[in-house]
């Protein structure tokens, strides 16, 4: 039974980490994902009687302002998500303009069951990323309990996700029911899959996957690799990759890699041709080749046909998928058509039992683009936490709440 569900907030207040860093524009917000994601948890308190106090970040104020002198701290307010909420949860949100102001504390205090308080961005103090102890423990005095509903910032120990746990007692200290569903969905992959487990891994670098690959030659039968990191792999077995993207420092490790998983018996499936391109748009001239055979002046930007039959039959005989980057340029159409057949072939291991888990930002733009995202098991809002969890680190925000 989920802690969560099974406690009643009548009479508290819950201070809930969320994670509203959501894409702005000209005051409008373009992507309510993230926010649509909160609502169960935020709902749940308030039906029971209780207050919420939701705090998160917004951006890198510091950092931006620092690059980009024109822009000011109230580039980076929440103030819009307020106003947007409000909208969705058919109630007022109120606002603090400080998120450890008087003003924020009087506000918390005088909150009533069924209000919501919304705190203004957390990143305006940097004491929230350096993890501060005190700024920490400021917030913590605005709840009764702490709910962690943030995934997509487990992965930082900051002030806000990971420290501020230590002031609340064991049984006043819980993930929400995003993070839950996060965390049980992602257990579930890499600690309980069913055989056949196949990841299929994608996106530009090796070196941004190595961690996971190596984290994953432990669990997986089959590991498909796609995308632009794929002809690091082909020029490392000897083959002409024409002016496709390659990290010519990595040709090592994409060596060691296929010995390791020779080793353990993983089956690693790469792709045998590509659809080429003349230049990096979406205007291009295409062809397409074998992948040891790409002449010069052309690049791969998506698998080819024969790669996507052999991939799709892996998929389709598969009980567990893990599916972290695309398998090519999929933003443009000449070159989505990979990634489309990727996608066809975990619905349909889907439809037939298998169990999906949809991890990393191109990955998850890509289900949402092909209408998708409830035809899979799992889809994750956390990207580098995602990540992070799949390469086998133990992720701050998790350990705070479970130890």
């Amino acid at each position: 039974m989920s802690k969560f569900n099974s406690f009643s907030f009548n009479g508290k207040k819950a201070l809930v980490r969320v994670d509203f860093n959501v894409p702005i524009k000209d005051g409008n917000i373009t992507d309510d994902t993230r926010i649509k994601a909160a609502l169960p948890t935020i709902k749940k308190i308030l039906a029971d009687g209780g207050s919420v106090v939701l705090m998160s970040h917004f951006g890198r104020p510091h950092k931006d302002i620092e690059k980009k002198p024109h822009l000011t701290l109230a580039d980076f307010s929440l103030k819009p998500v307020a106003k947007h909420l409000t909208t969705l949860l058919g109630t007022e949100v109120q606002f603090a303009e400080d998120c450890i102001s008087e003003d924020a504390q009087q506000k918390a205090a005088a909150l009533q069951p069924g209000q919501v308080l919304l705190l203004e961005n957390l990143r305006y103090y940097k004491q929230e990323e350096k993890g501060d102890a005190a700024f920490a423990e400021t917030l913590s005095k605005l709840g009764d309990v702490y709910v962690n509903d943030a995934f997509g910032t487990a992965h930082r120990a900051h002030a806000s996700t990971a420290v501020i746990a230590q002031y609340f007692p064991a049984d006043k200290k819980m993930f929400g029911l995003l993070m839950e569903g996060e965390v049980s969905a992602a257990e579930k992959v890499l600690h309980n899959a069913q055989k056949p487990f196949t990841a299929i891994i994608g996106g530009a670098k090796v070196s941004d996957k190595i961690m996971i690959i190596e984290n994953l030659l432990e669990k997986a039968t089959d590991i498909i690799i796609g995308g632009g990191m794929a002809y690091t792999f082909f020029k490392a077995m000897g083959g002409q990759i024409g002016n496709s993207l390659c990290e010519d420092d990595r040709l090592d490790t994409a060596r060691e890699l296929m010995k390791k998983a020779e080793a353990k018996g993983v089956c690693i499936h790469l792709p045998q041709d590509s659809i080429l391109a003349d230049k990096f748009a979406a205007d291009a001239n295409t062809a397409s080749a074998i992948n040891t055979e790409i002449p010069e002046g052309w690049m791969g930007l998506d698998i080819g046909q024969m790669a996507c039959d052999m991939f799709c039959k892996v998929i389709k005989d598969s009980k567990t998928i893990l599916w972290n980057g695309p398998m090519g340029v999929f933003e443009m159409e000449k070159f989505q058509h990979g990634t489309k057949c990727v996608a066809d072939a975990v619905k349909e291991a889907t439809e037939a039992g298998a169990y999906s888990l949809v991890g990393g930002g191109d990955s998850v733009a890509a289900v949402n683009k092909f209408g998708y995202a409830d035809k899979v098991s799992y889809v994750s809002t956390g990207g580098g936490a995602m990540l992070e969890f799949f390469e086998g680190k133990e992720l701050p925000g998790i350990a705070a709440i479970k130890n």
